[in-house]
């Protein structure tokens, strides 16, 4: 036989593996193409054995006598296997992913994968150099032990790795919190350990075989919303039943929380000093509960102080609620001046602009579901409200679209005020609503006086104008919600100075 041939199976063989090992080293980063390659090779070299009528899944070695055909068949039928566990293995990266998260899957595909490996060396074993199987197993059993017992702690990360993988008690984007106080959203599973990002943004890396053991919290599964729930105490100046209508109120109002499963509003105190609430709602992600939180204290704050009710000391404190401010001596609570002193947007005024203003405000009221205000209509006033909750909704077509929620203390209005522009939204009461109107020409002598109100204003518009691009495609244009040409508008339209706002 000449191996010199372009017919000779040795060179055919030789051109083969080198050609595949030339296209994994330019392209073998890519999944497909490793896939699509490794098929190719192996698909050739099966074509090429059965070519020259060898039988990789046998243990025939070929003739006694030529030893170079026993050496070629031996290391054929070897890469013949090995090619058959690479399209398999290659087959498991790209296509076997488990609950659609591949990085998760990573664990169990490399579990898969070595046992493809191992199954392919053992036939390597038993058709290439035809040894027995089964006594090959047997007689390794004293070196598994000695290797097992050498290897303990690393064996007991690995399969505790696989038995928490198979488990599901947390993915890859969970935040857990194990007992001993270490939390954090879970980035990575390995075979030894499993990585955590913590709070501060520090990686924390955890032994698979002590997470075995912990008891943990899993904060954002079976679902990601994430409950959470405050305390409240209440100074008991009226019935428990009217103060938790208010604290049902907050919660009504609340922009940063679900509204579905509703939330709930449970007395779980009663003293002479204070009724204790707890408030629990849902927000979308662990991520967003400390927004709601502050929120939702901010809102309790507001309809406590538009309600006419106190906060209460803790529980254990002597010390007695809080009193109102002595200015606030002699007036009434629920007067426009209390309104406009209460608002930081007009803490600027002198309390002499604070009583002109309050003298000229008018006193609104809506029963519940009432019509406020109708999308594409403009406001020619400013309204502030006083109590109560209201949603503002757009309608598309058949669709309501919600866009915020308004609590005490919060104004609407301006876009109409300051620019003329239409209401891009109804403004409906879900609650029984009082509002103050600040009819436009009061407020506009008095941003002659005081410009930094109308930058303030023109602010305020420009971050609604922003939020509410998020929620509908129609509306103002990205250059007229930018601060400064709201400044330019204002400036023209109230005929302010540039030099009074410098």
């Amino acid at each position: 036989m000449s191996w010199q041939t372009l017919e000779d199976p040795l060179y055919q063989f030789i051109v083969l593996v080198l050609a595949s090992a030339a296209a994994r080293f330019i392209f073998g980063r890519e999944p497909a193409f490793r896939l699509i390659a490794n098929f190719i090779f192996f698909a050739l070299l099966t074509v090429l054995l059965v070519k020259h009528e060898i039988a990789p899944y046998t243990s025939d070695m070929g003739k006694a006598e030529d030893l170079f055909r026993r050496i070629f068949v031996g290391v054929a039928k070897a890469v013949w296997w090995i090619g058959g566990a690479m399209v398999l293995a290659s087959s498991v990266r790209l296509f076997l992913i488990f609950e659609r998260k591949p990085r998760e899957a990573r664990l169990l595909q490399d579990l898969v994968v070595g046992i493809i490996y191992l199954g392919a060396g053992l036939s390597v074993v038993a058709y290439v150099f035809g040894a027995p199987i089964g006594t090959l197993i047997a007689t390794s059993g004293v070196f598994a032990i000695v290797l097992g017992l050498a290897l303990q702690s690393t064996l007991n990360d690995v399969f505790s790795g696989v038995a928490l993988n198979l488990g599901r008690h947390y993915s890859v984007g969970d935040w857990i919190v194990l007992e001993d106080g270490v939390q954090g959203r879970v980035v990575e599973t390995n075979w030894r350990s499993t990585h955590l990002l913590n709070g501060t943004n520090d990686l924390v890396i955890v032994p698979n075989s002590a997470l075995a053991k912990a008891r943990l919290t899993n904060l954002t599964s079976p679902e990601e919303a994430h409950g959470v729930s405050l305390k409240i105490r209440v100074v008991p100046s009226s019935p428990p039943a009217t103060i938790e209508e208010t604290m049902r109120t907050v919660l009504l109002s609340s922009n940063a929380i679900l509204k579905s499963p509703v939330p709930t509003v449970s007395v779980t105190g009663l003293d002479s000093s204070a009724i204790e609430f707890e408030l629990s709602f849902r927000v979308s992600g662990l991520g967003e509960a400390t927004a709601a939180r502050n929120e939702v204290y901010d809102l309790v704050y507001r309809h406590i102080k538009a309600s006419g009710l106190q906060l209460a000391s803790p529980a254990g404190s002597s010390l007695p609620p809080a009193a109102d401010p002595p200015e606030d001596a002699g007036k009434h609570p629920n007067s426009a001046w209390r309104l406009l002193n209460a608002i930081p947007l007009f803490s600027t005024l002198t309390e002499d602009e604070k009583e002109s203003l309050a003298a000229d405000m008018k006193r609104l009221t809506f029963r519940k579901d009432a019509l406020i205000a109708t999308q594409d209509t403009s406001l020619t006033s400013l309204m502030v409200v006083r109590r109560g909750v209201a949603v503002v909704e757009r309608k598309e077509g058949n669709e309501t679209i919600e866009l915020a929620r308004i609590a005490p203390g919060d104004l609407f209005g301006e876009r109409g005020v300051l620019m003329g522009a239409l209401e891009p939204a109804n403004i409906r009461a879900l609650t029984s609503v009082v509002v103050y109107e600040i009819a436009k020409d009061h407020l506009a002598a008095i941003m002659q006086e005081r410009p930094a109100l109308a930058e303030e204003l023109g602010l305020l518009l420009s971050r609604r104008i922003e939020s509410e691009k998020h929620h509908f495609s129609a509306g103002v244009s990205g250059e007229a919600s930018h601060p400064t040409t709201l400044t330019t508008r204002i400036r023209h339209l109230f005929q302010i100075p540039h030099s009074t706002w410098s």
